[in-house]
């Protein structure tokens, strides 16, 4: 977690073009959020629209963003209901990644210092979340945290810092618990025939 304003690498002004490019967000999120389940074509035209490129991401509504286009997704990857990102800076997702119910993922931070937290500027720092990571429900991802591929964290885990590749990691403050052994992946075209009559649905 940064303390000053210095340690955040990202400073956008807060001004009224700012407010007004959020206006439009809310927008197309209010959209998103209310269009019926049976309307897919619909949802997917509002996140293109949204986040400049969805990739093959699943998100349940409720799904809640501040600025829509800094978050980048590798190729698919599922969200489910609930997940709120203040990405005032850049959020990358890895390819697959699973994100349980509740996540926030906050770029977002705040001066400790008044006399810097007073003033019209939003502060944050990138998060980068790795390949086939798996995030569980009601977890908070902190400003400037890295998350290694492949790695697991706990359901309500508070992540502060950076987190290794292939590891179970958990608490609150979030730290790792053990490593992961992995077992032999299945081909790609193994997946696609298991997964195909879904997706053909």
């Amino acid at each position: 977690m940064s303390s000053k304003l210095s340690d955040f690498s990202v400073h956008i002004p807060i001004n009224p073009e700012l407010v007004q490019f959020q206006q439009s967000v809310k927008e197309k999120l209010y959209d998103f959020n209310h269009a019926r389940p049976s309307e897919e074509e619909k949802s997917r035209l509002i996140l293109t629209a949204l986040l400049g490129a969805e990739n093959g991401v699943t998100i349940l509504p409720p799904f809640y963003c501040d600025m829509g286009k800094n978050i980048h997704f590798k190729r698919g990857g599922f969200l489910n209901a609930g997940v709120k990102i203040l990405d005032i800076a850049p959020v990358v997702f890895g390819e697959f990644v699973q994100i349980g119910p509740n996540v926030v993922i906050s770029t977002a931070g705040h001066p400790l210092d008044i006399a810097e937290r007073v003033l019209p500027i939003a502060a944050a720092n990138p998060i980068t979340i790795g390949d086939s990571v798996w995030i569980g429900a009601g977890a908070i991802i902190l400003d400037g945290v890295t998350i290694g591929d492949r790695s697991v964290i706990g359901a309500g885990s508070i992540v502060t810092k950076d987190i290794p590749a292939d590891c179970v990691a958990a608490g609150n403050p979030c730290r790792v618990i053990k490593k992961i052994e992995h077992g032999k992946m299945p081909s790609e075209q193994e997946l696609e025939e298991m997964w195909r009559p879904i997706m053909e649905m």
